[in-house]
């Protein structure tokens, strides 16, 4: 249905508005320049670093652009004397909360508050710097913030709140308040990095993994695999120029080999392993009156937040390992032993959207014959950081293939990094495993787009199957209270706690909005078109590692499988 427009008039020009917009939302569809630092399209205007202030024809004052509906026939100056002044002024007070710290800053690349203090001519440091000494914090081992950076704009707040898990809050410290942690002991941070990627300062980032890797690189008495994550390939050449969803798989091999890695493994491939006993595990629940529904468990921010808020429904979650942590499994057992190396002697590195995958491997639930899967994890944020300290430009270098030890990915591998690929891989391989033949229609659209909830009944040999789709915990929030009040209305859920799923992960280069996301999705569902292969049962590697390796029960679930258990608070205010 369309939307009902109406005309406003900007600067002496006229233009067309969506009515509901507002007049800053209206600018940016009509490509005008409102100075804004705090806004962002995911979440409710707070309005709080009031640079997006306008002038309307017929109203008194002053009024920001971001919270201010658009109506018909309104008149209004977005850039005078006397707003530019009052821009200035606050671009002044903003800096004397935020220290600057620019040389390992999560923004340095792309600073928006020092770009308006170059277009509005702001003297810095006019003002004393009122949080110098404020005490850096960690959540838990996947998040940095640094109190002295943080302009108090609250979006760190707004994003952890719509996520449902309201650990960041506002205390008051004498005469200021300030971006806390919840002192409250049924509150806890789930590590989901929504924080970060709404932070507009770079208050909060993902905590630094780079050293420790580089040290391991640089002595060399390891053998050292960079496995790298479905969503990865489509978001990081972001941060090299290269446009929203190009797809650089290829090119991240080739950087990373100018790191001193050779070896370079694609986590998709594991994807298609997942999907292998997700699937049988589905079939299983349902025909032997399991419980179900059955969660998915990919993605660990859900995890956390099934195991801290709800561990009644703990029993739902699937046991299979996440991608990532099973190929670690696989790489220091099968592949360790066909190589003939101590499993002690490799260290894995996962290259991930995510900054809970950090908080992930370090579960001792994951280790498989008392060896953690891998040994760390660095954001695709982070990975472009160190090939960025070496020069090493994405967009201009050649592309490698990746190692061909496991193999190429199918389709469904692939798509496992956008809201709704995890599910549409399980259903091609339960049609198939279910009927002996695959579907007529490879895809199932149904379960597909950037919507926080989707859901679709399929029919497979005369079993009905409804599944849901969710992205962002708050959207998950809704969905648990469904079950409770109807217990069997769901057969299948995959949650993923980012919007979008994990090309929206809180580890992904900045910024992103809807639109960005929209251009990963398709980039990995470009990738899965023209694959050669397109569900995950027609791996050649999924054979043969159930052939050579897996094909005894006790090694399919030291490897592929976990447990999950509840938690107590982690992170203490």
């Amino acid at each position: 249905m369309e939307k009902e427009t109406i005309k406003i008039t900007i600067d002496g020009v006229e233009v067309e508005a969506c009515l509901g917009q507002t007049i800053l939302e209206a600018a940016m569809d009509n490509e005008i320049k409102i100075p804004n630092l705090c806004y962002h399209s995911d979440l409710k205007p707070s309005a709080s670093c009031r640079l997006c202030i306008v002038m309307i024809e017929g109203r008194r004052g002053y009024h920001t652009s971001c919270s201010t509906l658009a109506e018909d026939g309104m008149i209004i100056t977005t850039r005078s004397e006397e707003i530019d002044k009052l821009r200035k002024t606050n671009l002044e007070l903003l800096f004397s909360q935020h220290v600057e710290k620019c040389n390992d800053c999560i923004k340095s690349s792309d600073c928006r508050l020092l770009e308006l203090a170059k277009e509005f001519d702001v003297n810095i440091t006019r003002y004393e710097d009122r949080k110098k000494g404020f005490m850096e914090m960690v959540f838990g081992p996947s998040i940095h913030f640094d109190p002295s950076k943080c302009i108090d704009c609250k979006n760190c707040i707004e994003a952890c709140h719509k996520q449902n898990v309201n650990f960041l809050t506002m205390k008051e410290d004498g005469p200021f308040f300030r971006v806390s942690p919840s002192c409250d002991k049924s509150i806890d941070c789930v590590y989901c990095g929504q924080c970060v990627t709404h932070c507009p300062t770079g208050a909060l980032q993902e905590l630094d993994s780079i050293k420790m890797v580089e040290e391991v690189v640089k002595k060399g008495e390891k053998e050292v695999i960079f496995q790298i994550a479905p969503a990865v390939r489509t978001t990081i050449g972001e941060e090299f120029g290269m446009g929203y969803g190009a797809i650089a798989t290829e090119k991240i091999a080739a950087g990373i080999r100018k790191l001193g890695v050779e070896k370079v493994f694609d986590v998709s491939v594991a994807a298609d392993l997942v999907t292998m006993e997700e699937g049988q595990e589905l079939i299983d629940r349902v025909s032997k009156n399991g419980v179900l529904p059955m969660f998915t468990s990919c993605c660990p921010a859900w995890v956390k937040y099934v195991e801290f808020f709800h561990p009644e429904m703990i029993p739902h979650l699937t046991t299979v390992r996440s991608p990532q942590v099973l190929f670690g499994g696989l790489t220091k057992t099968f592949w360790a032993k066909k190589e003939g190396i101590d499993p002690k002697d490799i260290f894995v590195v996962s290259i991930m959207p995510c900054t809970a995958k950090k908080y992930e491997v370090t579960r001792e639930e994951m280790k498989v014959d008392e060896v953690f899967p891998v040994d760390a994890v660095l954001t695709t944020h982070e990975l472009a950081c160190y090939m960025k300290k070496y020069r090493v430009d994405l967009k201009s270098i050649e592309p490698e293939p990746l190692t061909p030890a496991w193999g190429d990915p199918s389709g469904a591998g692939v798509i496992y990094g956008s809201s709704g690929g995890v599910t549409e891989s399980a259903l091609r391989t339960a049609v198939y495993k279910l009927t002996g033949k695959n579907p007529e229609s490879i895809e199932f659209k149904e379960v597909r787009g950037l919507e926080e909830s989707k859901e679709a009944v399929v029919s497979i040999d005369g079993l009905t199957l409804r599944v849901a789709v969710v992205n962002g915990l708050g959207n998950a929030e809704k969905i648990i209270e469904k079950i409770k009040e109807d217990p069997t209305y769901y057969q299948y859920i995959e949650v993923m706690a980012c919007p979008g799923g994990c090309i929206g992960g809180g580890g992904q280069p900045l910024p992103t909005d809807k639109k960005i996301r929209e251009a990963r999705s398709k980039g990995l569902y470009a990738i899965d078109v023209k694959k050669e292969k397109r569900f995950a049962h027609e791996n050649p590697f999924v054979k043969e590692v159930y052939d050579n390796f897996l094909n005894n029960e006790h090694d399919i679930h030291r490897v592929c499988h976990t447990r999950y258990y509840k938690k107590d608070k982690e992170n203490n205010c």
